[in-house]
């Protein structure tokens, strides 16, 4: 490998390399094995990440096009979120989130409420986006008296018993039908070719079918199932659907969330303010933490403490957590990362059109900002694309309800050089590919 390539990956080992091997096989042992696959190819493990690289146990270095799995928007181990972190670790690890909270707890709300949508400024803060959707789920009941939930196919909320009422890929809720309460309609989720009046019109009947749906749940572009854009105008017209049947708008931008597709918040694209906002991923820049922010017409639903918290947890608004979001935050702002992505992903979709457009194994490249996915003909030939790519040098996820799609999601600071170099070897794994 020439010098030049030296600042974007290099291999120095067999990928998998020996010891990745050697804790996979530990990982085989000592973790239940329906967690971490594990093959002779796949996956490697992760000893340090920086800005748009990891590198692994055996010193071979990546470019990570997954910002691991959305969370790293300002890059991985972000200087400044580190060092706060760092120094909150010297004050205060743990406070008593909801009996007595810690300072930074108060201020990461009042952040929140500042840079949320329209009128929303009450937060529950959690430890991540399956119980920020669950909160959010409770909320709706509480706020309509209703029992029952809208929701969308190739949906993704978190895989929690209570997210699985409305997860919209069926692999995910089948082994657990038993517990589940089938309290969820599920429509198609609309691609950008749909007709916006006959997805919205297929809403409406649902609800005028249904009196008992407290809300419809939904992400603005389908993350996990896809990288699914909707006809722009839909969620706007969704919002209109809710206000007028009195059901509570859930939006779920634990993915889409902190400047992934151009605004700090994907539904401010079409001006829309739910009733409850789900964020998680990158809000920590690789702390857990999670949130659901609302309007306090629906939030005040919950009565107040009387000294046991109805929804709670010991690690509310955990103060390492809330450091880390509160410096994720001021960095979003510094590098003004939604301005970066505005003017980034024309670049990054003639990248991905000039790489993948007359591919014969592509069958579709579509999405927004700096989230994108490529559709393959089979869950086989994308496995095989991510697993070469990776011994290529390369980070990929495998997205879809059935695995047919590659989602692209790079931490948004990602120099273009990097991108460019990184999808280069993407191309190069896809079949037909230079080699």
């Amino acid at each position: 490998m020439s010098i030049a390539l030296e600042r974007f990956e290099r291999l120095v080992t067999a990928v998998p390399g020996p010891r990745s091997r050697a804790l996979l096989a530990t990982l085989a042992r000592c973790e239940p094995h329906g967690v971490t696959f594990v093959s002779d190819a796949y996956p490697v493990v992760w000893a340090s990440a920086h800005g748009s690289l990891v590198t692994d146990v055996d010193d071979n270095r990546y470019i990570d096009l997954t910002a691991a799995f959305g969370v790293a928007n300002v890059g991985h181990t972000n200087a400044h979120v580190a060092a706060a972190v760092a120094a909150q670790a010297q004050t205060l690890l743990h406070g008593m989130g909801d009996v007595h909270p810690a300072a930074v707890k108060a201020q990461l709300l009042e952040r929140l409420a500042a840079l949320a949508p329209g009128d929303l400024e009450k937060t529950y803060l959690a430890t991540g986006g399956a119980e920020a959707v669950e909160f959010a789920l409770k909320t709706a009941l509480l706020a309509t008296g209703k029992s029952r939930f809208l929701a969308f196919s190739g949906a993704y909320h978190g895989l929690s018993l209570g997210t699985l009422e409305v997860i919209g890929i069926p692999k995910f809720r089948a082994p657990f039908a038993a517990l589940g309460a089938d309290r969820t309609t599920f429509l198609p989720f609309p691609g950008a070719d749909t007709d916006l009046s006959a997805a919205l019109a297929a809403v409406g009947a649902a609800l005028a079918d249904d009196s008992q749906i407290a809300a419809i749940v939904i992400e603005p572009i389908q993350g996990r199932g896809g990288v699914i854009v909707p006809p722009a105008g839909y969620l706007a017209g969704l919002r209109t659907l809710c206000d007028a049947g009195g059901v509570v708008l859930i939006v779920d931008e634990i993915y889409t969330g902190f400047a992934r597709t151009g605004t700090l918040f994907a539904c401010e694209r079409e001006a829309v303010v739910p009733d409850l906002l789900c964020v998680g991923k990158a809000l920590g820049g690789g702390v857990p933490i999670g949130a659901t922010i609302g309007r306090s017409a629906v939030v005040d639903a919950w009565p107040k403490s009387d000294g046991e918290a109805l929804h709670t947890a010991t690690f509310l608004g955990n103060p390492l957590a809330a450091a880390a979001a509160l410096a994720t935050l001021d960095e979003i702002e510094r590098l003004d990362l939604v301005a970066r992505v505005r003017a980034g992903a024309p670049h990054f979709r003639r990248l991905l059109e000039e790489r993948f457009a007359h591919r014969g194994a592509v069958a579709a490249i579509r999405g927004t900002g700096y989230l994108w996915a490529l559709e393959f003909h089979s869950a086989a030939v994308a496995n095989r694309v991510v697993v070469e790519a990776l011994a290529r040098g390369v980070i990929v996820l495998q997205s879809g309800p059935t695995g047919t799609s590659i989602t692209l999601a790079p931490p948004l600071v990602i120099d273009d050089d990097v991108l460019a170099r990184g999808l280069d070897l993407l191309a190069a794994s896809v079949p037909g590919g230079a080699a």
